[in-house]
């Protein structure tokens, strides 16, 4: 018996764990289905697609996406200590501030910018200090990127050329423009939420941390939730909660979940003869981000050569070098046009050619600007596929069904086309290795429908106000909160690693408030 249990050890799981027992008075279990994050590649981050489908890797796959030619989608999470956190880009943004305002104005209170902006900086240490933005001394160190590549800062000059400007920071004052991404990371390598609030919190005598552990079902008495049913190594049992069950699963695991229990639509849960326990639009929702990438043959070295011995010693001796890199070093935010809150698009700069979903392997170099819509329109579902807990939910995205994610994506290629056919891009592009047939509107479509693939965002499965209330605690049903990114009530603009942080953060705060 613990007085709180949390299911899954990612991004905000972690996070819940170590702030929950910062009371010594209070226990807590933290089950995670992976392994500790002991493989180097989760620690070196230039390496982490070579984590893709391992042990260290849910694999999920999509259902036929109709928006993409009837193309499955490989859909990448982390199964470590860590979660998502131990195998992503890296990429610290918080998304726009208006994203925020919009949850609270459709009835998400205490979830406006103002409201959530303290989480942020909490939880924040950013080496270039602190400010009305940023903060210092947070478990998440927050760092200029090291390998600072070549092609990188010439897609940025030829960014300026095409007349964007310059944004330093992106989670500032303003989203707008172009520069290199801050990341989470330190000293040059991945510092994941396990890195900076598990571990501190590993050794305390009121968390246990059990790992290699599927959790099945959230088991109810009535209408309170008790426990959280779990197997490993071949034993089932039952973990008792005292006081609350929190699912941090993300928002593929988390609907999956609770769909398992029998919280979710009587009609989705009736196939598979789970009794409803509240009916409610789980796995509804689904929102992402799609991501599509432009390359070219370059003379400028690649990321191909980064395990040289001699970048090797720079990673060890000085914490420097492309081992450092996260892939996506830098890309900017556009409004692609009128009439919109915040930017629509996404751009990505990474000093290596990037294809087949991120399974190619290159062998010249080459560098790649790849496009994301941030603002999608698109919606999704997660179903079950089986009653049996081990079975992988059934995903289905809706990428392109949406006429103005298409617009989105249209616009976004044409400026990526532009900005690399600047004069600086011109001096070191040696050829074509992925394009599309043309800047038309046709042919940019069909190559994103051919192409394009998730940016490893989902979101909105469990989202507050539908499944959840501001609290995040499961509509109808005492014991129970999600606290993942599967409560936002729509996708943030930008990449989601952060603001599940924050979730967390806050989430924490709102559980110690109930107790008190």
């Amino acid at each position: 018996m613990y007085d709180y249990v949390v299911v899954g050890a990612g991004s905000a799981g972690c996070v819940l764990a170590a702030r929950l027992t910062e009371d010594p008075n209070v226990s807590v279990a933290l089950i995670e289905a992976g392994r500790a994050d002991t493989a180097p590649e989760i620690h070196i981050p230039t390496a982490f697609p070579a984590l893709f489908k391992t042990a260290w890797d849910w694999d999920f796959d999509s259902e036929c996406e109709p928006g993409l030619g009837g193309r499955r989608v490989y859909l990448p999470r982390g199964r470590m200590l860590g979660g998502s956190s131990s195998m992503n880009a890296m990429v610290y943004i918080r998304g726009n501030a208006n994203d925020y305002d919009e949850w609270a104005d459709a009835g998400a209170s205490g979830w406006g910018y103002h409201d959530v902006l303290p989480y942020f900086i909490r939880s924040e240490d950013n080496e270039r200090g602190g400010d009305d933005y940023h903060g210092v001394g947070g478990p998440q160190h927050v760092c200029d990127g090291r390998a600072m590549s070549r092609a990188v800062a010439i897609f940025l000059e030829s960014a300026g050329e095409a007349g964007y400007q310059a944004n330093p920071d992106f989670n500032g004052a303003s989203q707008l423009g172009v520069g290199r991404y801050q990341l989470t990371q330190r000293n040059g390598m991945r510092w994941s939420t396990a890195d900076g609030y598990l571990r501190p919190a590993v050794a305390r005598p009121n968390l246990t941390v059990i790992t290699d552990t599927l959790a099945h079902r959230v088991v109810f008495q009535n209408e309170r939730a008790v426990g959280v049913e779990i197997s490993r190594g071949g034993e089932v049992s039952v973990v008792r909660a005292e006081c609350e069950v929190m699912l941090s699963a993300g928002s593929y695991g988390s609907p999956h979940l609770l769909l398992l229990s029998g919280v979710g639509p009587t009609a989705d849960l009736s196939p598979f003869d789970i009794p409803t326990v509240a009916d409610l639009p789980v796995g509804h929702g689904l929102q992402d981000h799609m991501i599509c990438a432009i390359n070219y043959f370059t003379d400028e070295e690649s990321l191909i050569t980064a395990a040289s011995p001699a970048n090797t010693a720079a990673l060890q001796e000085r914490g420097q070098g492309p081992l450092t890199s996260n892939i996506d070093e830098a890309g900017g935010f556009l409004q692609s046009r009128a009439g919109l809150t915040g930017p629509d698009v996404q751009l990505h700069s990474a000093p290596v050619i990037f294809f087949d979903e991120g399974f190619g392997a290159p062998t010249t170099h080459g560098t790649a600007i790849a496009v994301s819509t941030v603002s999608p329109e698109s919606r999704g579902q997660v179903r079950l596929r089986s009653a049996y807990p081990d079975a992988a939910p059934r995903i289905q995205h809706n990428y392109l069904q949406a006429e103005d994610d298409c617009q989105s994506m249209v616009a976004g290629l044409r400026a990526a086309m532009e900005i690399a056919d600047q004069a600086p891009m011109r001096t070191i592009i040696t050829g074509d290795f992925d394009v599309p047939a043309s800047d038309s509107d046709a042919d940019l479509l069909a190559y994103a429908r051919q192409k394009a693939h998730t940016q490893y965002h989902p979101t909105s499965t469990c989202a507050i106000g539908s499944v959840v209330d501001p609290q995040l605690r499961v509509l109808g049903l005492d014991g129970l909160r999600v606290v993942d990114a599967s409560v936002m009530p729509t996708v943030v603009r930008g990449n989601t690693n952060a603001p599940t942080i924050m979730i967390a953060e806050k989430a924490a705060e709102l559980i110690k408030a109930d107790q008190t």
